[in-house]
């Protein structure tokens, strides 16, 4: 059989990396395209291009003729214009979503939620056949849902992946750095709003190009969800965390929503679950996850220790690690330290 190719739009990024390293094991030939804007070395064993995904006719000539072209960051929709003018030159594509293009049952969407009163109440389990949100709103997880309306109206062998909350080796959205920095601080605690048990699906990046390898030897048009088989709670994650760093410490909970002052407060702080099945993966295409979460988050932590004591040792802290998560939460919204320690209990 003559050697496959495979081109990832993304491909330094933390799924596309992955996706590269799992592909490159099963023998393809892999391209990874990216703006040139990371620093990392890339893939070994990988082409590099540097490539801007809105030109579309540098996107063609460049992706034209492979077996499979993953793209990991479409998020706009026309990007998805972009991959069915593409579709016929290419074997087959993989896209990444997200799960929350669900449209929650009440509520507003996951972004757009300010606190109890609007927070997303989804279907339980949240499962493919969902209603998807409309378009009306021009953001992050409205913008998924339109490149998935938009690629689902045709016939073409395009596989839709959607992720939860991604975690991995190179994550620039680690939310498990809430436990990690806490153990590295020597906190004696962590508190949690809605007494500890939100749940946000997890998904390592392992598990996402498990996932990817499986749609590329078998094309298709499908949706499916991809996310870690565990479904943990967040107290469940800080005790995993706490326990892999040795760290002996106390998990206190409070009911309700996280107050005011940021005691609470976390990245998975959601009233209702986003529990996502993985059912459907299995039954049609035979899928085991590649990676436990446990043995994932080893993997996590043990990178993200070692990115903050490189930032420091250019005399940066964790904010110059992981500039993206500042962006995205802010520098101190997680770790209100003095409000947590003169919180009664």
């Amino acid at each position: 059989m003559s050697e496959r190719s495979a081109f990832i739009i993304g491909g330094t990024g933390q799924i596309g990396t992955a996706t590269a390293e799992r592909l490159l094991r099963d023998g393809w030939r892999v391209t990874t395209a990216h703006r040139g804007e990371r620093s990392a070395a890339g893939v070994a064993g990988a082409t590099s291009v540097i490539l801007d995904r809105d030109d579309t006719d540098a996107l063609r000539s460049a992706a034209a003729g492979h077996d499979v072209v993953v793209d990991t960051v479409a998020y706009r929709p026309e990007h998805a214009d972009q991959l069915i003018e593409l579709a016929p030159e290419v074997g087959s594509l993989v896209v990444i979503s997200t799960g929350s293009v669900a449209a929650p049952l009440t509520g507003t969407w996951l972004e757009a939620s300010t606190g109890l009163d609007d927070a997303p109440r989804y279907p339980d389990p949240l499962d493919e056949d969902v209603a998807i949100l409309d378009s009306a709103t021009d953001a992050y997880s409205p913008n998924k849902a339109e490149v998935e309306r938009r690629l689902r109206a045709t016939e073409l062998p395009i596989s839709i992946l959607r992720p939860g909350a991604i975690h991995g080796p190179a994550s620039p959205m680690l939310r498990e750095w809430y436990f990690i920095k806490r153990v590295l601080d020597g906190r004696p605690f962590a508190i949690l709003a809605y007494d500890g048990e939100s749940l946000f699906s997890t998904t390592d990046t392992r598990n996402i190009a498990e996932l990817i390898a499986l749609c590329a030897d078998n094309p298709g048009a499908r949706l499916l969800n991809a996310v870690d088989e565990e479904l943990l709670t967040v107290a469940e994650i800080g005790r995993t965390v706490f326990d892999l760093m040795g760290h002996d410490a106390p998990i206190r909970t409070i009911s309700g929503p996280p107050r005011a002052d940021g005691v609470g407060d976390s990245p998975w702080a959601l009233a209702h679950p986003l529990r996502m099945p993985m059912d459907r993966a299995r039954r049609e295409l035979g899928y085991r996850q590649a990676v436990s979460y446990r043995d994932g988050m080893t993997d996590a932590i043990e990178w993200s220790v070692s990115a903050l004591r490189a930032a420091e040792a250019r005399g940066g802290d964790w904010r110059d690690a992981f500039p993206i998560m500042v962006s995205r939460y802010g520098a101190g919204e997680w770790f209100p330290y003095d409000a947590e320690d003169a919180f009664p209990g």
